[in-house]
């Protein structure tokens, strides 16, 4: 399998002695080129902490966390920020937009940023608003557009420059049904496309747009195929 992300036995704890908290717990998780995968848990099992170290968001405690052959411990934060910028696209649940910038902007900026020219880097950026069906409003603002709008601008950011991980946390809680199973349906077809995968999702009917599905529990994987929702976690994902 070529695997872009591999998590060999991760363990991440947060604060030490009567606060410590065990984040995850020996996770090891690959995604190969062309998957999507979902990660499913109650709140608090250690989803986002997930996303975070296969993003070099975050550092584990222990293990090792690779990224298309990179080994992220390995590298400084001025590596990991180019990883981020070059190999990783991050799709967050509020967008994370800029208001001062436009479509074109918010998306060319990881392209300027690594210092590629503007007019390429604005290139760059209207070749991703139209793989998301935006490329007619390059020019608006993220205040003058929908939140299904907004929400595939910030897909098209974390595609630019053709990454070959994207990460998703919970892409579609601010947005309507329909809106977002366009969203999810998105995210398919990057990987179809051959972009590996990882989508954080509490709801069983998003994950089925993923290969597989990966569940996590007090942040150690309790299950990782392509079956249903255990019972156990069911009632968890519809209380979280």
């Amino acid at each position: 399998m070529n695997a872009v992300l591999h998590l060999d036995n991760v363990i991440r704890t947060h604060g030490q002695g009567a606060t410590e908290v065990h984040a995850l717990r020996g996770v090891s998780l690959s995604v190969a080129s062309g998957e999507l995968v979902a990660v499913m848990g109650p709140s608090g099992s250690g989803k986002s902490t997930l996303l975070n170290l296969a993003g070099g968001l975050d550092r584990p405690t222990a293990g090792e966390v690779t990224v298309a052959g990179t080994a992220l411990g390995s590298l400084d934060g001025t590596g990991l920020a180019r990883v981020r910028r070059n190999a990783v696209g991050y799709v967050f649940q509020d967008y994370n937009l800029i208001p001062a910038l436009t479509a074109a902007e918010n998306v060319s900026l990881p392209r300027e940023l690594d210092g590629q020219r503007a007019r390429d880097a604005r290139a760059d950026a209207v070749a991703a608003l139209e793989r998301v069906g935006l490329a007619d409003l390059a020019d608006r603002y993220p205040d003058d557009m929908s939140g299904g709008q907004q929400q595939r601008v910030a897909i098209a950011r974390a595609i630019v420059g053709e990454r070959r991980l994207v990460l998703a946390d919970e892409p579609t809680g601010a947005l309507d049904t329909e809106t977002g199973e366009g969203v999810l349906r998105l995210l398919r077809e990057i990987c179809d496309n051959g972009a590996a995968g990882v989508l954080v999702t509490h709801e069983a009917r998003h994950a089925a747009w993923a290969d597989r599905v990966v569940y996590l529990r007090d942040g150690v994987v309790v299950d990782g195929d392509s079956g249903s929702t255990p019972d156990s976690l069911l009632g968890a994902e519809v209380l979280g």
